[in-house]
């Protein structure tokens, strides 16, 4: 009997159906893969915040028309965004005007933040002349201070980078500490545009669709050179108050980012543009939310309401396996965090009227 098993085995394998194979025409690109799960789950979209919140991170033009600022508006309204910081504002003339002309008609619903002056960097007295200039916006109704990713990366003066903890800065760092303003500083961007871009790079797709945003070595300094400078200049200077725009790239790292918050107490974070990583481990954020929940802002950077609607998903409800709004960030699903209801205030709004003078907050509920 086993012999004839034996013989009759192999015949039966061979016996079996070929399966069929894809034609050309089923050949398809990362881009374009996008099945539709069979995962049956409740829905509770959010298109609208439970609580009128600040967005501390978003970016608009200063002299934009009176019927363009109705418009922005009532987007806003929809939305319940009370109160958008515009970091866009510059310095000087360009910085009066912008406070002039959005807090002129909307006194209520915007603030503004400079930006320094990087020009005559050389001169022997540019430290004191962009503390002065500094000084002389917050006077002009500037109520914090916004560095972009080019301080550190891009800034260079005779070819030579200029580092984020130049001391050729620090006056002005402590002109925000006099004035009680915030500093809200881009450092770097997402790790994995500066490691290798091969097949094991989470951020491949993205690099693949934009490759000006690939970081290589013999251009730039190390991820972990600029973040190394950032926490020097955080604490050299203890008594500003410091936030860390998108969570200083460490959304996925909790862990880590907990540990910098308790090294330095002048620091916050807020969360725009890494929701997608918030997103895929929600019961772990939502304990570092709940542990941290003074020093975490909202923000959402790019100005898109659609895009907000998961934002408030994520951080509103207990949602599963519900989509992202950019495939390139997050080809994985969310999850809701579904955060209670003291801790979402001090993200939507408490923790930035601590720390922003002059917001009514009487536009707020308790």
């Amino acid at each position: 009997m086993k012999n004839a098993l034996l013989l009759v085995l192999p015949v039966a394998l061979l016996a079996q159906p070929e399966f069929p194979r894809p034609n050309k025409d089923a050949v398809m690109s990362m881009e374009d893969y996008n099945p539709k799960p069979g995962l049956v789950v409740e829905e509770h979209p959010v298109k609208r915040a439970k609580y009128p919140f600040i967005d501390v991170h978003n970016h608009q033009r200063g002299d934009m028309n009176k019927a363009a600022l109705d418009k922005l508006v009532k987007d806003m309204d929809g939305l319940n965004l009370q109160v958008m910081v515009n970091l866009s504002g510059g310095y000087g003339d360009r910085l009066k005007k912008a406070v002039d002309n959005m807090k002129g008609n909307y006194p209520k619903r915007f603030v503004i933040f400079a930006n320094l002056n990087f020009e005559d960097m050389e001169a022997p007295d540019y430290s004191d002349t962009v503390a002065k200039q500094l000084e002389q916006d917050i006077k002009n109704g500037a109520q914090g201070l916004k560095f972009f990713k080019n301080f550190g990366m891009d800034l260079r003066i005779k070819g030579e980078r200029i580092k984020i903890d130049d001391p050729r800065f620090d006056k002005a760092f402590e002109i925000c500490a006099k004035y009680k303003v915030p500093v809200l500083i881009h450092t770097a961007e997402p790790r994995q545009f500066f490691q290798p871009w091969d097949k094991d790079n989470e951020r491949w797709l993205e690099l693949k669709q934009f490759p000006s945003r690939y970081r290589p070595p013999d251009k730039y300094p190390t991820w972990e050179t600029l973040m190394s400078e950032l926490y020097s200049r955080v604490g050299r200077h203890p008594r500003t108050t410091f936030v860390n725009a998108h969570l200083g790239w460490l959304g996925g790292d909790l862990g880590q980012l907990g540990k910098l918050m308790d090294k330095y107490p002048n620091m916050l974070g807020e969360v725009g543009a890494i929701l997608a990583e918030l997103g895929r481990q929600p019961r772990t954020a939502r304990a570092f939310f709940t542990k941290y929940q003074n020093r975490v802002l909202f923000g959402k950077d790019i100005w898109e309401t659609s895009e907000y609607f998961t934002y408030f998903r994520v951080f509103e409800t207990g949602d599963e396996y519900f989509d992202y709004y950019r495939k390139r960030h997050a080809f994985w699903k969310m999850y809701g965090m579904d955060l209670p209801d003291d801790v979402l205030k001090k993200l939507y709004y408490k923790n930035a009227l601590r720390i922003i003078p002059g917001i009514d907050a009487s536009q707020f509920p308790n």
